[in-house]
């Protein structure tokens, strides 16, 4: 354990976590394994039920590109600073918070640095994933992993257990080529199969990346050209939730047992799938902005119920 996780916390004990946030808040509650959304409004109002079924909360943040300083939002760092008062403010506190990638926008010392002075005051353990904005030095992601690789394997994947859910954390940018879809290689693949290999197919799965694991649209790279081998592994799996960023806007897909769901930036918006020429940051007017951005909270209920999400803009 780095910085990136309480070291109090073990790997596979800490899985009461890995939370969707990256855009508009959504909270995912998890019971049973499938997931379903609800408005923030309903999830505040809905009465606790900790005390019977000993539910807990994890957060997803995604895309936060601390540098980043262009029209579509000069100000980066207000906007996670922004994301991280709202997470402060919830009234379930999640139990960890799962950042799937993107940290910085230029993988730079100065940058990483103050991604984690900003998110150092979530009051949670933090986990990550890098987006291919983290392996931009002349190391290939050197300066990423000497910070949160510990514990890791490969170019940072893992996997950890919290509360009978096991969360899986795959870098599928190390391999990324301009204009070509994500790669997650043989060797994650083979570790992926050893993973599951000893687990229960009731086991809950989350899974979490930067690029999705489903093809979004092709054109732009936004999938993972060998998710195919990675999705039959899982398939045996009553339950299995998969989270990502990399592309700036909530979308949803449902496979079988396998839930898609991507995440918001704190950053700026991208385009809708092929409603540009290209992908990339998106202007909208600057009282449309925090409209875009936001915080996703998950819940995990045992029981019968699925996973709710819960959206929250920055608005």
């Amino acid at each position: 354990m780095t910085d990136h996780a309480d070291e109090s916390l073990s790997r596979r004990g800490l899985l009461t976590h890995c939370a969707g946030w990256a855009g508009a808040g959504v909270l995912y509650t998890l019971t049973g394994g499938i997931a379903s959304s609800v408005s923030l409004d309903a999830a505040l109002a809905a009465p606790s039920r900790r005390g019977a079924s000993k539910p807990f909360t994890f957060l997803q943040i995604s895309d936060t590109h601390i540098g980043f300083d262009k029209a579509a939002n000069p100000d980066t760092r207000g906007t996670a600073i922004a994301a991280v008062e709202k997470i402060k403010a919830l009234p379930d506190k999640p139990d960890i918070i799962l950042h799937t990638g993107d940290i910085t926008h230029l993988s730079t010392d100065a940058q990483f640095d103050d991604a984690r002075q900003i998110l150092s005051g979530l009051g949670a353990p933090v986990f990550y994933v890098p987006g291919e904005h983290d392996f931009l030095d002349e190391g290939q992601g050197r300066t990423y992993l000497a910070r949160y690789g510990a514990g890791t394997l490969g170019t940072g994947w893992h996997s950890f257990d919290h509360l009978g859910v096991h969360f899986i954390a795959l870098n599928n940018v190390a391999n990324l080529k301009a204009g070509g879809m994500a790669h997650l290689g043989e060797e994650q693949l083979a570790w992926l199969k050893r993973d599951l290999a000893g687990l229960s197919a009731s086991t809950p799965i989350v899974v979490f990346a930067h690029i999705p694991l489903w093809t979004v649209y092709e054109a732009w790279g936004w999938g993972t050209d060998d998710s195919a081998a990675a999705l039959a592994l899982l398939r045996r799996f009553g339950s299995v939730t998969v989270l990502n960023g990399h592309i700036h806007q909530i979308l949803q897909k449902v496979e079988g047992n396998v839930s898609f769901h991507s995440a918001r930036s704190t950053a700026y918006p991208q385009p809708a799938p092929g409603a540009a020429p290209s992908p990339g940051p998106l202007k909208v007017p600057s009282e449309q902005l925090p409209t875009m951005l936001g915080i996703r909270t998950a819940r995990f209920v045992r029981g019968n119920e699925p996973i709710a999400l819960i959206d929250q803009s920055l608005a």
